[in-house]
């Protein structure tokens, strides 16, 4: 039930991301095992989020991928991870809020025929 919505692209570049983090345990070699689980862990949420959202959208999805994406963003303080887990954690979990507050905005704020668009 693929439906493009003028979206979609947005939820394409969140399932990179996700994968991105899914394979950063074994692209930067993380040595220490809470970050390897996080890394795998919070990748294959946003993928299996981006993924739900792409084939039947409903809004609760976006909403859980920034929740994700600010889970990352405080992982690395919470668990304590290394240094490179945590720049790699924050900065895809900053891309990854970006990425999710920006499709909420365009389907609350920017949506065809709304008074906000023009």
């Amino acid at each position: 039930m693929l439906r493009w919505r003028r979206e979609s692209t947005l939820d394409l570049y969140k399932f990179v991301l996700g994968a991105f983090v899914f394979l950063s345990p074994w692209l930067f070699a993380f040595a220490y095992q809470p970050a390897r689980v996080d890394a795998w862990v919070s990748g294959m949420a946003v993928m299996v989020a981006s993924i739900a959202a792409l084939t039947v959208f409903v809004g609760w999805e976006e909403w859980l991928a920034l929740a994700l994406g600010l889970w990352m963003v405080a992982s690395p303080w919470i668990l304590t991870l290394p240094h490179a887990a945590t720049k790699i954690l924050l900065g895809a979990g900053l891309v990854c809020v970006y990425l999710a507050g920006l499709e909420l905005w365009l389907l609350h704020y920017d949506a065809p025929g709304s008074a906000n668009s023009r």
